[in-house]
């Protein structure tokens, strides 16, 4: 999953990289809403990718899951006793 937070991280980049220098921030009108508002967005994509990476679960070891899955397997076993 990580590969996919990095590639929208660079594919953000790529665009932002080729955006900067044709918005004008202090244009007047429309296309200086049009530019602030796509930057906003821009750094929303890169936090949350970013967040995305940095507060990943860590993977435990398999043998870890296997326990863990039939540990929760023997706890679902009812008696009607």
């Amino acid at each position: 999953m990580k590969q996919r937070y990095i590639l929208c991280l660079l594919i953000t980049g790529a665009l932002i990289y080729y955006a900067a220098p044709r918005l004008s921030i202090f244009a007047e009108g429309l296309q200086g809403w049009f530019a602030a508002s796509w930057l906003v967005l821009a750094t929303f994509v890169i936090a949350g990718n970013l967040a995305a990476i940095l507060y990943a679960p860590l993977r435990t070891p398999k043998r870890n899951r296997i326990k863990a899955i039939n540990q929760t397997r023997k706890k679902k076993v009812r008696s009607l006793g």
